[in-house]
């Protein structure tokens, strides 16, 4: 048997519209990635990238890292009085009452003695200040009439800063600065210091074995509570970190998200039976409110917030009226929207009972959409309440504030990265719980 192969010739018209089409097709394969470069670099030119990436300061960005998860310690002399203070990160109430020393800092003879580790030794005395670094020399500091002298190895290296009236030292170690005012050296240490324990606990001094030894047989701390009342009263008043105002902010943040996901979920449930359009026969009113939808949602959430901060004032009930606002839109298209793809029997097999509209809403049109319309609640909820703390702090409210206030001192980084930390779990626990209970209302029992 054989087998003939038909080879039809192809018309010049043919083979040229052929080869015109893989050569536009060539065109635009080239053409958009070019198109997409372009835009990069009109945008790299638009922002100024180039001038931001020589303005960066990568030394501030390290210490700024470092800043959440350390902190510092400050010795400070004072070059007029003599006395030397001790506090961590520097604040008042960080400070250490007078004659307690850490194991690091000691009065010697020769002066006030600061050792930062690994050979790195500052020495405080009437008149000047002395820095031992491993590996360089000795660094002397002499006070005089008009201003210090700074007598070290040359030349110098970038991590000395030296003038006529200020010498500042950095390195791996620590921190050190002296002026005629003052001679101030920062140690770093890993950890959140004074976290459970405020300076005024006698529980700071205590180690943790101590602590629990005082709670189950030891003497009263305060005559009028018990050792365990004093742990956590000392623990929840902690004037450092202030426990008890952070987690009434996240309880303020939380109810912000819950109130007006809630709400807008209520507002928008007979707002979308009325435009959808299985449910409502009038076209105007399906378009109007649509485009109120639209409206809403089309307007972003932080604009809503600002208008309705300056009509209502700042406070939490306020941000949860602009979350209410916003998800109203949200919540009117996606209701609608599920309501007009319900299966039309169920609600003839209703009707077919004698019931009324009211009644065939309820029992052939509510059991269809409602695990739709409770997921998206659900989900609006987990997201709103990670939105609530950027809406607290532009209303007053919410862990958000506190997120705003540590951030604009520029020192207390350790409390931002705390803040953080309470919101993602906090935004994780919302998950799990949003997760568990739309198993518990769909799913039931099985």
């Amino acid at each position: 048997m054989t087998t003939t192969t038909l080879n039809p010739s192809v018309s010049p018209s043919l083979a040229q519209s052929v080869t015109a089409q893989f050569a536009r097709r060539k065109m635009k394969a080239m053409l958009l990635p070019l198109i997409v470069l372009a835009y990069l670099i009109y945008s790299a030119m638009a922002f100024d990238l180039p001038g931001l990436a020589s303005r960066a300061r990568m030394d501030n960005a390290a210490i700024l890292m470092s800043d959440f998860w350390q902190h510092k310690t400050h010795v400070t002399r004072n070059n007029r009085s003599g006395v030397v203070s001790i506090a961590i990160d520097g604040e008042g109430k960080g400070t250490y009452p007078a004659g307690y020393l850490p194991e690091w800092v000691s009065e010697t003879s020769d002066g006030t003695k600061v050792d930062l580790g690994n050979g790195h030794l500052i020495t405080y005395f009437d008149g000047g200040a002395r820095y031992e670094v491993p590996g360089y020399g000795d660094i002397v500091i002499t006070q005089t009439a008009d201003g210090v002298t700074l007598d070290a190895p040359q030349p110098l290296p970038e991590w000395i800063s030296a003038s006529e009236s200020r010498v500042s030292v950095t390195t791996d170690a620590g921190r050190f600065s002296y002026t005629r005012a003052k001679a101030e050296t920062l140690k770093y240490q890993a950890g959140w210091a004074l976290f459970f324990f405020g300076i005024e606990s006698p529980f700071h001094y205590m180690s943790w074995p101590e602590i629990a030894a005082s709670v189950l047989w030891g003497e009263r701390v305060e005559a009028e509570r018990s050792n365990i009342s004093a742990v956590l009263h000392d623990f929840w008043t902690n004037s450092m970190w202030r426990h008890g105002d952070v987690a009434w902010a996240m309880f303020e943040t939380v109810l912000m998200a819950f109130l007006g996901t809630f709400g807008a979920a209520l507002v928008a449930l007979p707002l979308a039976f009325m435009a959808a359009r299985n449910m409502m026969p009038f076209a105007s009113l399906r378009f109007a409110l649509r485009r109120v939808f639209d409206f809403i949602r089309g307007v972003d959430g932080l604009i809503w917030t600002i208008v309705l901060a300056r009509a209502f004032g700042p406070g939490p009930m306020t941000g949860a009226l602009a979350i209410l606002l916003t998800d109203t839109g949200s919540f009117g298209k996606t209701f609608s929207e599920a309501l007009e793809n319900i299966d039309e029997k169920q609600v003839e097999g209703i009707r077919s009972t004698g019931a009324n509209t009211v009644q065939r809403a309820r029992f052939g049109v509510l059991p269809q959409v409602a695990p739709v319309l409770l997921s998206q609640v659900l989900y609006f909820l987990e997201s709103n309440t990670r939105g609530a703390t950027v809406i607290g702090a532009i209303v007053g409210g919410g862990i958000g504030l506190l997120l705003t206030q540590a951030i604009q001192t520029q020192k207390d980084w350790e409390d931002v990265a705390y803040y953080m930390v309470l919101i993602v779990l906090t935004v994780m626990a919302m998950d799990s719980f949003s997760g568990w209970l739309r198993r518990k209302l769909i799913k039931g029992n099985a």
